[in-house]
């Protein structure tokens, strides 16, 4: 027999199967051992009171064993011989194009700027240890992408472009643990998404695909009205349709695109800081309780939004029981993100706030003299890629060069006033302090402070001088959108051409960027005569 239970139990009652098997004999009266296992469907908790429940859906099997698998398995066949697809870019939407490709029976070819994720690993931890940064092998470039050490969150608002619970499963299928099938935020951790990515590339090497690791795509081989390959900085070309999945923060292929005049516009992005409290602070805040979240709840989260002045005003990333990371790709850089391993452990909770910017924020007056570029005045598709860059470039001037950050107590940024003595952090480069009040757009810091005030009337004691702001968040979403139909997801003016994912502006998070990849492999193989299963 097999019951499914919708309840709100104790924390302490939710910790694993035992736990929950007397949950189920408690609720349908069958004895314990009569219970022979308990699959979790649905998870979330519920922090609205002081009384705090975990809300869980469960299917308890009752005198027999289960049959079927948690998650169906995709089945992946021989690709050798095929016509190939070149892939640039091996982040999520890359790689779940390439295993796309191979259910359809096409041969991905997979070219990819950085390292392959292990040796990617050693470059991030001398971006801490030495303060040097490779431009091809950071915390944005490298197998996997931009999420692969920035967390590996696969919580996605997305829910009608495709499916999430198809995604969830490939990523079980290839090493995920199944209780992200249940999360309602789930959540993979830096610590382990690496060997996962690891397994999604055996599997389409060992079905005859291609990965070019440290090869970099210098432009596009056009043909007339066709894209028919690519031609790398080494002078190798790679001949097929192009998926271009190069992430948000490829700004090189930006420029490339807008020199051969393929169309793109500008995208509204957001940019501020990243905001770092102690977890127990925020423990003691969203579970409404002295002693924090004890023995049985998780790292507590928080999700605000807020309208200041026009602009939405939120919080974006954010990363309980985790660490704040150097993100740029480029020497000349100082952009700040956030992770969180898989047991979401340490001292810190973080998260970006940024405000809600648009192409029209950057003239009429806003910026203060020197802010202004000429591509902004011209109106200059790649605007808001040049402002993100200007804002980077002051940033590590602001916080005395390599990948040292500005930062400033929270209370002390309300109050414009530099902040004497900045708290720990688990910024490892190291922070200094400085009056982001004085040198970010008076544009994006009014708003910040408006709604700090909001957020702190939500919950009282968020704005504190505990918190600091740490400069600048700037890479929440591509500030550039590369034109393509609605149908095909092919280039508006090019056949052959398929922008995809993030980098495109067509997803944001790891899961949109997958469908979105999916999405363009099956739009590909309708247009190149795959198998079209």
């Amino acid at each position: 027999m097999i019951r499914e239970l919708s309840l709100g139990i104790q924390p302490e009652e939710a910790v694993n199967e035992q736990t929950l098997k007397l949950v189920v004999s408690r609720e349908t009266g069958e004895a314990p051992e009569r219970i022979h296992a308990v699959r979790v469907l649905k998870r979330s908790i519920d922090a609205r009171q002081k009384v705090i429940y975990v809300n869980i859906t469960l299917r308890a099997f009752i005198d027999e064993a289960p049959e079927e698998a948690e998650y169906p398995a995709v089945e992946y066949r021989d690709v050798s011989g095929r016509k190939p697809v070149v892939i640039v870019g091996a982040g999520p939407a890359g790689l779940f194009a390439a295993l796309r490709l191979i259910e359809r029976g096409l041969r991905p070819v997979v070219i990819e700027r950085g390292k392959n994720v292990r040796e990617r690993k050693k470059d991030i931890a001398r971006i801490s240890r030495e303060q040097l940064l490779l431009p091809e092998s950071n915390y944005c470039f490298g197998e996997g992408g931009a999420g692969a050490y920035s967390d590996g969150k696969l919580y996605t608002r997305s829910k009608k472009r495709g499916s999430v619970e198809h995604i969830l499963s490939v990523f079980c299928q290839h090493g995920a643990s199944p209780s992200i099938l249940s999360d309602v935020h789930p959540h993979i951790g830096t610590d382990k998404l690496p060997r996962i990515i690891e397994n999604i590339r055996e599997q389409i090497l060992r079905c005859g695909g291609e990965i070019h690791f440290e090869t970099c795509m210098e432009t596009l081989i056009v043909k007339g009205d066709e894209v028919t390959g690519i031609r790398t900085r080494g002078g190798e070309e790679f001949r097929g349709p192009v998926i271009l999945a190069t992430g948000h923060s490829a700004r090189d292929v930006y420029r490339e695109l807008y020199r051969l005049r393929i169309p793109v516009e500008p995208k509204g992005l957001a940019v501020g800081v990243r905001l770092e409290h102690p977890q127990a602070l925020i423990d003691r805040i969203r579970y409404h309780r002295p002693e924090g979240r004890g023995a049985y709840l998780p790292a507590a989260e928080y999700r605000f939004t807020a309208q200041a002045e026009g602009r939405g005003v939120y919080s974006f990333c954010m990363c309980p029981g985790g660490f704040v990371v150097p993100a740029a790709s480029a020497p000349e850089q100082v952009v700040v993100n956030g992770m969180s391993p898989s047991n979401r452990d340490s001292r810190w909770a973080n998260a970006g706030i940024v405000v809600e910017i648009l192409p029209e924020d950057l003239s009429g007056g806003k910026l203060r003299p020197g802010e202004r570029q000429q591509a902004v005045s011209d109106g200059s598709p790649l605007a808001l890629m040049l402002f993100q860059e200007q804002l980077e470039r002051q940033c590590r001037t602001h916080g005395g060069g390599r990948q040292t950050a500005p930062a400033q107590r929270m209370t002390d940024f309300m109050q414009r006033k530099p902040s004497a003595v900045l708290p720990a952090s688990s910024y490892t480069p190291g922070l200094s302090a400085s009056p982001l009040h004085t040198w970010m757009p008076e544009f994006i810091t009014s708003r910040l402070r408006a709604g700090f005030r909001q957020f702190d009337n939500v919950s009282r004691g968020f704005l504190t001088n505990e918190a600091v702001l740490i400069g600048v968040e700037t890479r929440t979403s591509s500030p550039v959108r590369i034109l393509r139909e609605r149908e095909t997801f092919r280039h508006v003016t090019l056949k052959g051409l398929y922008p995809c994912g993030e980098g495109a502006g067509y997803a944001g998070g790891i899961v949109s960027a997958a469908i979105d990849g999916e999405a363009c492999a099956d739009s590909v193989a309708m247009c190149t005569g795959g198998f079209c299963a």
